[in-house]
C-alpha cells in the first residue's frame, strides 16, 4: 500500500531538500579543484598536476575578487606586452629601418625577450616540467617544448653564431625567432585570461543561489536584547526575529507570531504560505507580512539552500561518460604530437628547401603549439557546468554528469502516485466500522497508531481525529511494513493499518468490507483496512487531489514519445481511477517495493530505457535500479539519495525541462568534441607544412598560438550558449 510507505523523519523544515552531498566545511577553507580532473583537490590556488589547468574554487562565493591566477596572469601579460610588441616590430621591420647592425639587433631582441619568456612564461615552463615529472603529458608539455626550443635556438644563434653553417645566415645574421617565442607566450597568456574569465561565468548559477541567502540575522539574546549578527555566527537553538520584508535567515521553527512566507524560490508555490507557531521555516524564503520569532534548527551547510548549492557544485565537477573517450584520446595525443613535431623537424631538415633546418625548427614549433589538447579537455566539462547551473535555476538538480547524458535516452517513465501525480496533501474522507467498532473508534485507533508516521496520508488521518476532538493514545512498538502499511500497540491492542496485502499477511479476512472499499477506490480514494488483534475492525478512506500541473506534464512527455506507466501501492481500482483521469493506459496497483523493482527490470529486459519518478522509501530500490531515478523534492531523503535527478518543486513538468536540457547539453558536448578534433585534424597538417608543396602555405608559430588560444575560448563560448538555450520552464 502506497499510503503508509515511509515513516522516517525527514530533514526538518525541508520540503524540497535534496539528498545530502559530500559537505565541504567552511572551517576547512577554500578547496580548489580542476574542471577536467575533479578528483584533484588542494587547499590553495595553483595548477592541476595532471593537465596543468588553473584550479578553481570547488564552491564559488559572492566575493568580487578575481581568481588569484587570473590576477597573476593579467599582471604578467600587461607588463610584458610592450616588450613583445617591440620585439615583433624589430623582427618584421628592423632590417628595413637600418637602425642597428643585424647582429646587434639580435642582442637587443634577446634582452627584450628574456623578461617575456623567463618571467611572463615561467608558469608555463613549470607546468611543462610537472607534466613530465608526473608522466602526464598535456598542453603545457607542448607549449614549453615549442617556446623553449625557439628561445634556446635563438639564444645560441645570438651568443655563438659561428656554430651554425652558412645556410642558417640571413641578412647578415643567423636567423633568430625571439618574436615567435615572445608572441606565443603573450598570446597564451591572453588565451588563459579569456579562458579563466569565461570559466568564471559557468559558476553564475551557484552565485545566484548563494545570493538568495541573507547576509545577517537578528538574534534575541538571553536578556531580551536584539542584535544584528553575520549569518555565519548563527548557532543551532538561537532565537531569531524575522521582520516583515526580511528573508528567513536559516532553517528552523516558528516559536512566536504568524505570517505569510513566500517559499516560491524553493517550492514554486506562487502564493505565500501561512506560518504559525510550530511550523517549519526554510532559510532564504521571504517573510511577507507579520513578524516572527524563530528558533534556528539547521545552520551553515545543513540548510536546504546549502544542500542545493552543494549538490549543484558536485554535479558540475562530475565527469560525463562521453568525456572518457576524450580522456583516452588526449593521453596518447600529446605523445603523437611530439612524434609529429620530430618528423616535421627532420623531414624539413632533410628534404626541405634552404635553410631547411630553420624551416624544420619553426614548423615543428608550430605543430607543438597548435596541437594543444586544451579544447579537447574542456569540451564536456564546460557544457556540464553550464547545464547543471541552468537546471538549478529551474528547480532541476542533476546529481552527476551521467544523469544529464542519459536522460535524453529515456523512453519509458514509471511514476508513483501519492506525492508524484497527486499533491501529497490528502484529505480524510470517511471511516467505516465493522462489527462492534464504531466509525469514531476506527478513526481514533488509526490516528493513535499513525502518530508515529510523517506520511501525508497518516497526517490527514491524525488531523481529522484531532479536529473531531478524539482523544489519542500513545502507540508502542511502531513498525512500518514498507509499501503495505504499519503496525503497533495501542492500549495493549495489536493494531495493523494497511492494504489488502497486509491483511492477507496477517491472516485477516477483509472480504466483509470489500464492496465498500471498491466503491471508494472507484472515486479515486486510498483505502486502508484497520485490524485489531488480527480481526477486521473497519476501513478508512483518504483522497489526494491530482496536482494541477500533472496533466500538462504527462501530455508534454507523451509528445516526446515517452511511455508513462503508473505503479502505486494503492488498490488497483484507485490506481485505475487516477489513471483514467490522466489518460495513463498502463497501471499497476498494490505493488510492493520489490514489485516496483521487478517492473523496472522487466521493462529494461524489453530493451526500454527506464526512468522512475517517486518520493518515498518504497520507491528507493526502483529509483536506484532505473536508468535515471527522479525524486520529487517534496519527498524523503531516502528517495533523493537513490535518485540521479531531483525536482525541487515536486512538479512533473520538471522532467520535460530536464530532458530538453539533457538533449541540448549532449548536442553541445558533441559540437565541442567535433570542433576540437577537427581543429587538430586540420591544424597539425597545416602547421607541419604538408600543404607547402602544393600551395606554398606555411603556418607561423605566432598564428598557431593565436589559433590555440581561440580554440579554447570558442569551446567555452559554445558551452555558454546553453545559458540561453530554449527549454520548457516548469
Amino acid at each position: 500500500m502506497e499510503s503508509h510507505r515511509h515513516h522516517e523523519h525527514r530533514h526538518a523544515g525541508s520540503p524540497g531538500a535534496p539528498a545530502s552531498p559530500p559537505v565541504i566545511s567552511p572551517l576547512e577553507g577554500t578547496v580548489y579543484t580542476c574542471p577536467m580532473h575533479p578528483e584533484i583537490r588542494q587547499d590553495h590556488p595553483g595548477s592541476c598536476p595532471k593537465c596543468g589547468m588553473t584550479l578553481e574554487p570547488l564552491m564559488p562565493d559572492l566575493d568580487d575578487d578575481d581568481n588569484p591566477e587570473l590576477l597573476d596572469f593579467r599582471r604578467r601579460f600587461w607588463w610584458t606586452l610592450p616588450l613583445t610588441v617591440v620585439v615583433a616590430v624589430l623582427a618584421m621591420f628592423g632590417h628595413n629601418l637600418g637602425w642597428f647592425e643585424m647582429a646587434t639587433q639580435s642582442w637587443i631582441e634577446l634582452v627584450l625577450t628574456v623578461p617575456v619568456v623567463l618571467w611572463a612564461g615561467w608558469p608555463f615552463f613549470v607546468r611543462g616540467a610537472q607534466s613530465v615529472l608526473n608522466r602526464s603529458p598535456n598542453m603545457w608539455t607542448l607549449i614549453s617544448l615549442g617556446t623553449g626550443s625557439a628561445f634556446v635556438y635563438s639564444v645560441v644563434a645570438t651568443v655563438a653564431p659561428q656554430v651554425f653553417p652558412d645556410s642558417f645566415v640571413s641578412m647578415g645574421r643567423v636567423s633568430v625567432y625571439y618574436e615567435a617565442a615572445a608572441v606565443i607566450i603573450s598570446l597564451t597568456l591572453l588565451g588563459q585570461l579569456l579562458e579563466l574569465k569565461a570559466r568564471s561565468q559557468t559558476s553564475a548559477a551557484i552565485r545566484s543561489l548563494l545570493g538568495l541567502a541573507p547576509k545577517t540575522a537578528r538574534r534575541i539574546t538571553a536578556d531580551g536584547q536584539e542584535e544584528d549578527i553575520p549569518l555565519a555566527h548563527v548557532h543551532v537553538g538561537d532565537l531569531l526575529r524575522v521582520r516583515p520584508g526580511e528573508k528567513v535567515p536559516t532553517d528552523g521553527t516558528v516559536v512566536e507570531g504568524s505570517s505569510a512566507v513566500d517559499e516560491s524560490m524553493l517550492t514554486g508555490e506562487p502564493l505565500p504560505v501561512t506560518k504559525r507557531v510550530g511550523d517549519k521555516l526554510i532559510g532564504a524564503t521571504l517573510n511577507t507580512s507579520g513578524a516572527l520569532v524563530m528558533k534556528s534548527g539547521h545552520v551553515g551547510s545543513a540548510t536546504v539552500l546549502s544542500q542545493i548549492v552543494q549538490m549543484v557544485a558536485m554535479a558540475q565537477r562530475s565527469r560525463a561518460p562521453m568525456q572518457r573517450m576524450a580522456d583516452q584520446v588526449a593521453g596518447y595525443f600529446v605523445v603523437g604530437v611530439v612524434v609529429a613535431a620530430l618528423l616535421t623537424f627532420f623531414g624539413w631538415g632533410v628534404f626541405g628547401p634552404e635553410p631547411s633546418w630553420v624551416h624544420g625548427l619553426i614548423n615543428s614549433v608550430a605543430v607543438l603549439i597548435i596541437a594543444c589538447p586544451c579544447a579537447l579537455g574542456l569540451a564536456t566539462p564546460m557544457s556540464i557546468m553550464v547545464a547543471t547551473g541552468r537546471g538549478a535555476t529551474h528547480g532541476v538538480l542533476f546529481r552527476d554528469a551521467a544523469a544529464i547524458e542519459n536522460l535524453r535516452k529515456v523512453d519509458t517513465l514509471i511514476v508513483d502516485k501519492t506525492g508524484t501525480l497527486t499533491e501529497g496533501r490528502p484529505r480524510f474522507e470517511r471511516a467505516i466500522g465493522f462489527g462492534s467498532f464504531a466509525e469514531d473508534e476506527v478513526l481514533r485507533l488509526a490516528a493513535s497508531l499513525d502518530q508515529g508516521s510523517e506520511h501525508p496520508l497518516a497526517a490527514a488521518i491524525v488531523a481529522a481525529a484531532k479536529e473531531q476532538g478524539l482523544a489519542l493514545d500513545e502507540s508502542e512498538q511502531f513498525d512500518s511494513e514498507s509499501g503495505i502499511g504499519v503496525r503497533g500497540l495501542v492500549d495493549g491492542q495489536a493494531l495493523a493499518l494497511g492494504n489488502t496485502a497486509l491483511m492477507q499477511q496477517l491472516g485477516v479476512n477483509a472480504a466483509p468490507l470489500a464492496s465498500e472499499a471498491e466503491a471508494l477506490r472507484a472515486q479515486g480514494a486510498s483505502v486502508m483496512y484497520l485490524a485489531v488483534n488480527k480481526a477486521l475492525a473497519g476501513l478508512l478512506a483518504v483522497s489526494d487531489p491530482i496536482k494541477a500541473t500533472t496533466a500538462d506534464a504527462l501530455a508534454s512527455l507523451r509528445q516526446a514519445n515517452i511511455r508513462v506507466v503508473m505503479a502505486t501501492g494503492d488498490g488497483l481500482t484507485t490506481a485505475r481511477s487516477v489513471g483514467q483521469r490522466l489518460d495513463i493506459d498502463e497501471v499497476h496497483g498494490e505493488v510492493t517495493p520489490a514489485d516496483k523493482l521487478k517492473l523496472v527490470e522487466k521493462l529494461q529486459a524489453e530493451g526500454r530505457v527506464v526512468a522512475m519518478a517517486g518520493d518515498g522509501i518504497n520507491d528507493a530500490p526502483a529509483l536506484a535500479r532505473a536508468d535515471v531515478g527522479i525524486a520529487m523534492g517534496t519527498g524523503t531523503d531516502v528517495a533523493m539519495n537513490s535518485a540521479q535527478l531531483t525536482l525541487v518543486k515536486g512538479d512533473l513538468r520538471g522532467i520535460a525541462t530536464a530532458r530538453e536540457l539533457s538533449v541540448a547539453t549532449v548536442v553541445n558536448m558533441k559540437q565541442n568534441l567535433v570542433f576540437a578534433f577537427l581543429y587538430n585534424a586540420l591544424g597539425i597538417p597545416l602547421a607541419a607544412g604538408l600543404l607547402y608543396p602544393f600551395t606554398g602555405w606555411l603556418l607561423s608559430p605566432m598564428i598557431a598560438a593565436l589559433a590555440m588560444s581561440l580554440s579554447s575560448a570558442s569551446v567555452i563560448g559554445n558551452a555558454l550558449r546553453l545559458q540561453g538555450a530554449s527549454i520548457q520552464e516548469p
